[in-house]
């Protein structure tokens, strides 16, 4: 297949669960399949374009960049949005650059498939007609949670009108795509209720399980030990909102009974709101972007994923039961997920039960034993990456031939 790839950014540096996922994706279509990736360059990630090459065989850049959070340009955007249909989250990656490269490339070649990586870049398209829309959260839902945990009137109600502005988007899109790829069985019965695709079909999270495998004895990293440890990028508002949550009400309910218990952050780009909360006690780290992820996860305890507003990929579950770390979760957090609480993982939505759970891990170590041989047996079994690729790869397959 000649497939064209659509994209609002580059794959590298891979800081995102989104990022992972169409990387370890592509890369195996690209063995098999011309790639053809168009997504928007920002001069300050040089390794974007120079490293496209391991997953596409031609490459579109579209320089661009936005302006960074609380900067006069990211209030002028924020100011400019109001008078937009589409929500600044996507008006930010809509530029008449980006819709004049797609007309001419598609002008210009036959595609036999081509894909929307996420809603945000479908604006630049004239429509998705005849295309498959990868997405990777229900949007939508993220908003509306934002607007229900939100700590203020004027918060909440700006909240409300980006989750209707994104509602009107995604209803378009999801019904003027070919097919839908969803990332969980959850969010494609989700999507199905809230925007009645043509065609869905979820494709689940997949995971590196060599590259997390932890080693034997185990790698000693940059004095990473921890009791419990929390990976993500700590500028998404999700989980700044779980890293707040998790401190503010379920750590000192665990400092109650172990006082000396210490807790990891370990994400790129923390907001000033994360880097707050480990200047607030000692106990608590924030790394901000690190190398390599996997020596805070072997050296931690316990794998912790606090999140009230869901979405995505999910990666941080299955990288941690890869790397034989027990897992607790908000059920937000494992949704979608083929995971069995109390088998392979630990599911709690009060903070008095995320403690109680995070507690009980503390102090029995083998139930963490137990528990880490469950996760692990779980991620090997059934969601490598290269049998995630496989059925991403038929349903392209599928539209190729409607297609044609």
């Amino acid at each position: 297949m000649r497939i064209l790839w659509i994209k609002s950014d580059f794959l590298h540096p891979t800081s995102r669960g989104g990022k992972i996922r169409t990387l370890e994706t592509l890369r195996r279509l690209h063995a098999r399949h011309e790639v053809h990736y168009v997504a928007f360059a920002d001069p300050a990630e040089p390794d974007g374009p120079a490293r496209a090459g391991e997953y596409s065989s031609f490459v579109y850049p579209v320089p661009h960049t936005n302006p960074p959070r609380r900067s006069v340009g990211f209030a002028l955007s924020v100011a400019a949005s109001f008078f937009s249909p589409l929500p600044l989250s996507i008006t930010r990656w809509v530029t008449p650059a980006m819709k004049q490269q797609l007309r001419e490339v598609r002008a210009t070649l036959k595609f036999d498939c081509v894909v929307c990586d996420f809603v945000t870049p479908a604006p630049n398209l004239d429509s998705l007609n005849g295309c498959v829309l990868f997405q990777h959260n229900v949007e939508t839902m993220i908003w509306r949670r934002m607007q229900e945990h939100a700590p203020d009137p004027l918060r909440r109600a700006y909240f409300r009108l980006q989750a209707e502005r994104m509602f009107r988007l995604e209803k378009k899109s999801y019904l003027e795509a070919a097919h839908v790829i969803a990332v969980s069985d959850a969010d494609a019965l989700t999507m199905r209720d809230m925007f009645g695709p043509r065609e869905i079909r979820s494709v689940p999270t997949g995971v590196d399980i060599d590259y997390f495998r932890r080693p034997e004895p185990a790698c000693p990293g940059p004095d990473p030990e921890s009791d419990l440890v929390f990976v993500g990028a700590m500028d998404w508002m999700p989980n700044v909102d779980g890293a707040q949550y998790f401190v503010r009400e379920i750590l000192p309910l665990i400092w109650r009974e172990r006082p000396a218990c210490t807790v990891t952050m370990v994400g790129r780009a923390p907001l000033e709101e994360v880097l707050a909360l480990g200047r607030s006690d000692s106990r608590i780290r924030v790394t901000g972007t690190v190398p390599d992820v996997r020596p805070y996860l072997w050296g931690s305890q316990v794998s912790i994923v606090p999140l009230r507003i869901g979405g995505g990929t999910r990666l941080k579950i299955y990288e941690s039961m890869a790397g034989g770390v027990p897992v607790v979760s908000t059920t937000v957090g494992a949704e979608g997920l083929d995971v069995k609480h109390p088998g392979n993982i630990r599911l709690a939505d009060t903070a008095e039960e995320f403690a109680a759970e995070c507690l009980e891990l503390l102090s029995d170590a083998p139930a963490r034993g137990r528990m880490a041989e469950a996760g692990l047996h779980l991620v090997t079994s059934r969601f490598s990456w290269d049998r995630i690729a496989r059925d991403f790869e038929e349903i392209l397959l599928g539209v190729a031939q409607c297609v044609e």
